[in-house]
């Protein structure tokens, strides 16, 4: 049965992926499309500028092959995802070095529209925080600052709630019935975030030794060690297998530093450092953790609306993460990513 437009996206994407360097027209014919020509052009368009396919020549004589951005960036249905269990799952179950050295430096990460709207949430921040004086400035800072302790150690079990966690980190109240790592962690994350204000060119260029600093921050005091690790890591709900060499994993992340501060784009640094620290795993514990103040330290540098991930499901973040190491594919994440820091913008400064 023909079928129309609506939204034929994955089958288009389909089609093209095993017919690659296919013209509109061979499109049309082979999908039975009742649609006009010039409507799948538009469409084809939509998908150039979204940067899942690319087109190549001019007019009648354009052909179009899926871009070298498509794997990282394709759409994907997290539930559907997580429908097959680990075992069942088709997963890329080593650590890819490729994708850090070579393939990310020349993907795009965010569409136009996505960039249009990060960069207009900017602008509004910018304009936002420009009417504040210094102090009010701080309040705001402060408040996100907590939030962000909290909403990270809740992510990596902590049970303090907000309120409790506001009372320890300014009044030094500890909460009944909790641990003393529960309350050093919360700290930890406090400090890492002080520090970070207060040298806000801290990561710029990120390093690796800038990385390890962060790190021991976030742990101090608690049974994590510090420094790269030398051995096997296992991460819960997934068959992938970081690297289990030391000196691979300080490899890796060298890569990853020259890779964000190779690029130019603020947002794709920031996301970069957030994704990566977590995927190359290169401490024996608090990797997420550090990623996530790597991640702020780098807007902050450069004067952009910090993170807090509040109102981030704790389910939704790791599920997004887990399909980042199996599959490579940022899409998830970026969702998780530009729809906190619209939120931050909105209810910040």
């Amino acid at each position: 049965m023909p079928r129309k437009l609506a939204d034929n996206t994955d089958a288009i994407i389909g089609f093209i992926a095993n017919n690659p360097r296919c013209s509109s027209q061979e499109i049309l014919d082979g999908l039975n499309l009742t649609i006009s020509l010039a409507t799948l052009r538009r469409k084809l368009q939509e998908l150039v500028a979204e940067d899942l396919i690319t087109a190549i020549g001019e007019l009648k004589s354009r052909k179009y092959d899926l871009s070298a951005s498509y794997n990282i960036i394709r759409p994907i249905n997290v539930e559907h995802y997580f429908e097959k269990e680990i075992d069942e799952r088709k997963i890329q179950d080593k650590f890819n070095l490729d994708l850090i050295e070579e393939t990310l430096y020349n993907v795009t990460l965010f569409t136009k529209s996505e960039l249009d709207l990060l960069n207009n949430l900017q602008k509004k921040f910018t304009n936002n925080s420009s009417k504040l004086t210094q102090v009010e400035f701080q309040k705001e800072l402060e408040r996100l600052a907590i939030d962000l302790s909290w909403k990270s150690s809740q992510i990596e079990g902590n049970t303090y709630s907000l309120l409790e966690t506001e009372r320890l980190l300014k009044d030094k109240e500890t909460a009944a019935g909790k641990t003393k790592d529960e309350a050093t962690m919360l700290l930890n994350h406090k400090a890492a975030i002080d520090f970070i204000i207060e040298h806000t060119n801290y990561v710029d260029p990120i390093t690796v030794a800038g990385i390890e600093d962060i790190h021991s921050i976030l742990v101090k005091e608690l049974d994590i060690k510090r420094n790269i690790r030398s051995g096997r890591v296992g991460i819960t709900g997934t068959n992938y297998t970081p690297l289990d060499n030391e000196y691979q994993i300080k490899e890796a992340l060298e890569s990853m530093c020259a890779l964000i501060n190779a690029k130019s784009n603020v947002f794709e640094k920031s996301l970069l450092a957030l994704v990566l620290i977590s995927y190359i795993q290169p401490f024996s514990d608090g990797n997420k953790r550090t990623a996530r103040i790597i991640s702020n330290a780098i807007l902050m540098n450069h004067h952009y609306c910090p993170i807090s991930f509040r109102t981030i499901d704790s389910i939704e973040y790791k599920k997004a993460m887990l399909v980042f190491y199996e599959q490579n594919n940022l899409s998830p994440f970026k969702h998780v990513f530009i729809n906190q820091f619209e939120f931050a913008v909105n209810a910040y400064f």
